[in-house]
């Protein structure tokens, strides 16, 4: 575990002191070496612990999770590189070393077995955060942006320290392996469903269920793309990894408690879906469309089978490189236009064909095309809740078919279509962007070979 968080840390020696002509290519190459190094988390074990020191722990449940954030590191720091080139020094530094403080506390978060820990490290990914997109954004809304991410997050999270409190006062621990072991103390009654309640609200609202999701499409419309990336493939996943966390321990779980998330969640998966027909901003589109697909998380991560919390496992990781990768190509069509407007941006294919190439597969894997990562999680968390009650393949099934629909919309909008006047000369795409694509899209295309290594079932 030390070996992969205390390098991360020591990233940050190597931004502050690497020359100006090196920064880019010594934090680039370190990180990518870090990430290479977690992949050894994934390796399949018959313990239901590996790497265990005394607060953190690394199961089948985290352990898809943790490489992810260590791999996205790199990919965030490359993709950073074009906005940042008319800054200073010493703003390059800071930049790339907010990025380095927020991925400690990822990995403290999805790693620990303790609740209190789990509760700090998840806060703290918050300030860094938030430092991101109140900078670095592009445009003057991003203090709103701010306000409505910190204050969603933070009215969310107090019910959660003090239903966390109230679970040590009853059991005298938080460790997750002996609260396993303990009998289950949210009994059926008013406290209980309460406390439940509380544990979950914090979860839903990172994840974000919809009706508590206002921050999200507000926050990744502003955020530089590093920003978006992050809160797209990491942060919505510590609400889906702390739902998968804590339904575990709440059993049984109050029978008429999960029935209104089930609800918004799926109803939320085809309401998002079909808002993301009727955008006119490509970012808030993507955000929208991360919407829809964790609602499929949540509903699966609430009905608590074996089936629906694999399925949700690979929906999370899919979701996470595949929606990084379509905000990198969304910055990609930025950094040239400087302008997100569908309208503007459109007929891109003839100028630059083989960005064309990425947005294909990066659209086809959005929408779930087989043989893709994507398909496999969706069809198992719809199997896993038709099994629950057969009434949900009537809005899952509308939701599938409106991803496709405007997965496709997006798709022509921005390649296709007569080409705007404004933009008839814009720069060559460059190697580096399309190896952030290649290094998205690969893992992507690797997984459906051996997809046990991120099912979240132990092997």
């Amino acid at each position: 575990m030390l070996k992969i968080i205390i390098p991360t840390i020591m990233l940050l020696p190597v931004t502050l002191l690497s020359p100006p002509k090196l920064l880019w290519t010594n934090t680039t190459a370190y990180s990518l070496l870090i990430a290479s190094l977690s992949l050894q988390w994934l390796t399949p074990t018959y313990h239901p612990y590996k790497n265990l020191t005394q607060w953190t722990g690394i199961d089948q449940i985290s352990s898809p999770l943790l490489t992810l954030s260590c791999w996205l590191l790199p990919l965030m720091i490359m993709a950073s590189q074009n906005h940042l080139q008319h800054e200073p020094i010493v703003r390059k530094r800071i930049f790339i070393m907010t990025l380095i403080t927020i991925q400690p506390f990822i990995i403290l978060a999805f790693s620990t077995t303790e609740l209190m820990l789990f509760y700090i490290s998840f806060e703290a990914t918050l300030i860094p955060t938030l430092i991101l997109i109140t900078r670095w954004g592009n445009q003057p809304e991003r203090l709103s942006a701010g306000i409505y991410l910190l204050f969603y997050t933070l009215i969310s999270s107090l019910p959660l320290l003090v239903a966390i409190l109230h679970l040590h006062t009853q059991t005298g621990t938080l460790h997750l392996m002996i609260l396993k072991l303990t009998h289950p103390v949210l009994t059926i009654s008013w406290t209980g469903l309460l406390s439940s309640l509380a544990l979950l609200t914090a979860f839903m609202v990172k994840a974000p269920l919809y009706g508590l999701h206002l921050w999200l499409p507000k926050a990744h419309v502003e955020a530089p793309i590093a920003g978006s990336m992050l809160l797209a493939a990491l942060l919505l996943k510590l609400g889906g990894y702390g739902i998968m966390r804590l339904t575990m321990l709440m059993t049984p779980i109050s029978n008429n408690l999960h029935y209104p998330f089930l609800t918004l969640a799926l109803w939320g998966a085809l309401m998002t879906s079909s808002i993301c027909l009727r955008q006119t901003d490509l970012k808030s589109l993507i955000a929208y469309s991360s919407v829809s697909h964790m609602g499929l998380v949540i509903a699966a991560s609430m009905i608590q089978t074996h089936w629906s919390f694999s399925g949700a496992m690979i929906l999370m990781i899919s979701h996470g490189l595949t929606s990084s990768m379509l905000f990198c190509l969304a910055n990609t069509n930025y950094e040239r236009t400087h302008s997100r407007i569908l309208l503007l941006t459109r007929g891109l294919q003839p100028l630059l064909p083989l960005m064309a190439t990425w947005w294909l597969l990066a659209n086809l894997t959005n929408m779930a095309l087989p043989p893709t990562t994507n398909l496999m999680a969706e069809l198992t968390i719809m199997i896993a809740l038709f099994n629950w009650s057969a009434f949900t393949i009537i809005l899952t099934g509308i939701a599938t078919l409106l991803t496709a629909s405007y997965t496709l919309f997006m798709l022509l909008m921005t390649q296709r279509g007569v080409l705007a006047t404004h933009i008839t000369s814009i720069q060559n795409s460059s190697t580096r962007e399309h190896l952030l694509m290649t290094l998205h899209i690969i893992p992507l295309l690797l997984l459906i070979l051996k997809p046990e290594l991120i099912s979240g079932i132990p092997s």
